[in-house]
């Protein structure tokens, strides 16, 4: 993929001016991934004939798992790059909407500052490149079968994560919450380095299939010290991925970094490097589960506390990015769950959830930047969130900025809204289904405690997302268009072909959303709603996939 990107970036980097590189770099890394998509697809056919295949000596393995959630990856990370490929505003005239006239027809206008053209996500040029990498990385992570593969596959991961947090060179909290996550991503890759070197230097393999090979060996064949000796190193390998994916109670730093970097770094950050991580976690687990092995109680631990921590936190919360941030710890505690339970029906949970809080909180935070850009002509009556630092990056930081939204934007209102009540868990949304799947497999399995745990957190989370619906509708918006901005007549001309072919002048209600933030939160939200009506394709993946794991 990245190979296949190297020569369109460079063609990109030589035919276009610098203003427009970034925004040409992402629309080609969006064909890059269209591309990798149809690869993927085409890869599951090959991995259907068999339970898997070996690559590079057995550094790396094919199965219709990892291939799946490659697929899945790499349609999340196409629509997140979209955020960076257009700009997120247009002129919409009612005289030039019709089919022929989009196509035939150009309008030209000088005032940049309209559609947001110099919004400092378009003068990164190095944006698209490093998302590629950190797709590299999740996709190798998801498939490798070796010690040393672990280790490159999540550090490539890791460190465009750093930089990506980083790249705001002009943002003093993107710096610091960047700089936070470097440190402590470090500290977690020793937890993983010095598991992976225990396993080695006592089994003398770096091979995931000979120590599986080892685990499952006769107890008189093996050393007694060896399931000692495994427990404590895949533990503090666990805690090192743990605190990647900012599990409880390795969970301070996310919060924090989450707030600090702009919100269109967040979305990445936030999804991406989790579903990599995850779905490792659900291989190493399958694999690792025999009777000498008890090193998953550690799972069993953090999902309790991220159930717990998760929800009562988040109740303090006013800044909304670090609600989010504590939602996501929430929701983990589910997740977890599944993999400690680890049988046929909490697998189907794992793969349903997974999916459906990626999809959810993609939404939520692709909302996040719509609402940021829709208000642009308000200015705020009471003068309050004047000086929010980097506003320009992350321009909704408080829940009471978005107080009273319904009576500017219902449609984006009721789009958020929906996605919320998706994360409680309300019939008839996606997360609901998700939630009653992990939770009945929880009860089946015995684990009676931890699904009482789960539904008592759920309803206190309940309250910190009930909140901010209430202040979207029934609070007073604090919101008003400027004189300047009522009386202001903007000027611009309509080309046709090459020719100016007339003047037009146009309002500030003409300067809407672009189609390409509609169109996805329009279909993710119909994906998120209707899930009830068609819900046949999302649980038959999940059961292939889990049929497959345990009968290969």
């Amino acid at each position: 993929m990245t190979t296949a990107a190297l020569i369109p970036l460079i063609l990109s980097n030589a035919v276009t001016l610098r203003r427009d590189k970034s925004i040409l770099f992402s629309r080609t890394t969006i064909i890059v991934l269209l591309y990798s998509f149809k690869v993927a697809c085409k890869n599951i056919y090959i991995t259907c004939l068999d339970s898997g295949i070996g690559l590079h000596g057995g550094l790396f393995e094919l199965s219709s798992l990892s291939i799946s959630f490659d697929i899945f990856i790499i349609i999340i990370s196409t629509i997140i790059v979209q955020l960076t490929a257009f700009f997120p505003r247009r002129v919409w005239t009612i005289d030039y909407a019709s089919l022929n006239k989009i196509f035939f027809y150009k309008l030209n206008f000088y005032k940049t500052k309209i559609i947001n053209k110099m919004g400092e996500q378009f003068k990164i040029i190095e944006y698209p490149l490093i998302l590629l990498f950190i797709i590299n990385g999740a996709v190798f992570l998801i498939s490798t079968s070796d010690l040393v593969s672990i280790f490159l596959s999540i550090e490539l991961q890791s460190y465009g994560l750093y930089i990506l947090s980083t790249l705001y060179r002009n943002s003093e909290l993107a710096t610091s919450g960047g700089l936070m996550y470097f440190l402590l991503g470090g500290l977690s890759s020793c937890f993983i380095l010095l598991g992976s070197g225990l396993l080695y230097s006592n089994s003398g393999t770096t091979s995931m299939d000979g120590l599986y090979i080892i685990n499952n060996m006769p107890n008189i064949v093996l050393d007694w010290v060896w399931p000692d000796i495994a427990n404590s190193s895949l533990l503090i390998i666990s805690v090192g991925f743990l605190f990647k994916i900012s599990a409880s109670p390795f969970h301070f730093w996310s919060p924090d970094v989450y707030d600090a970097i702009p919100t269109i770094v967040t979305t990445f950050v936030a999804i991406i490097a989790k579903i990599s991580i995850l779905v490792f976690f659900l291989e190493l687990i399958h694999y690792t589960n025999n009777h000498s092995l008890t090193w998953t109680i550690s799972l069993t631990v953090s999902s309790f506390l991220s159930l717990i921590i998760g929800a009562t936190l988040g109740l303090t919360q006013f800044r909304i990015k670090r609600l989010f941030a504590y939602s996501t710890i929430s929701h983990l505690g589910f997740i977890l769950l599944a993999l400690t339970i680890h049988s046929i029906e909490s697998i189907q949970a794992f793969v349903v959830y997974l999916m459906q809080y990626s999809i959810s909180n993609l939404n939520a935070f692709i909302l996040l930047n719509s609402l940021g850009y829709s208000l642009y002509y308000f200015y705020n009556r009471n003068k309050r969130f004047i000086e929010l630092p980097d506003k320009n990056n992350s321009p909704i930081q408080l829940i009471n900025q978005i107080k009273g939204y319904f009576y500017l934007n219902p449609g984006l209102t009721l789009a958020l809204s929906i996605t919320l009540f998706s994360f409680i868990g309300v019939p008839p949304l996606i997360g609901f289904f998700a939630k009653q799947m992990i939770l009945s497999s929880a009860l089946q399995s015995g684990f009676i405690f931890l699904a009482l745990i789960a539904i008592l957190t759920s309803v206190i989370s309940a309250v910190y997302y009930l909140g901010v619906i209430k202040q979207l509708f029934f609070d007073s918006p604090e919101y008003q268009i400027s004189k300047n901005n009522l009386d202001i007549t903007m000027t611009g001309t309509i080309i046709y072909k090459t020719n100016i072919f007339k003047f037009i002048t146009f309002k500030h209600n003409n300067v809407i959303l672009s189609s390409y933030l509609t169109i996805t939160i329009s279909c993710l939200t119909l994906l998120i709603s209707f899930f009830i009506f068609a819900p046949q394709e999302l649980l038959s993946i999940a059961n292939i996939l889990a049929l497959i794991l345990f009968n290969p």
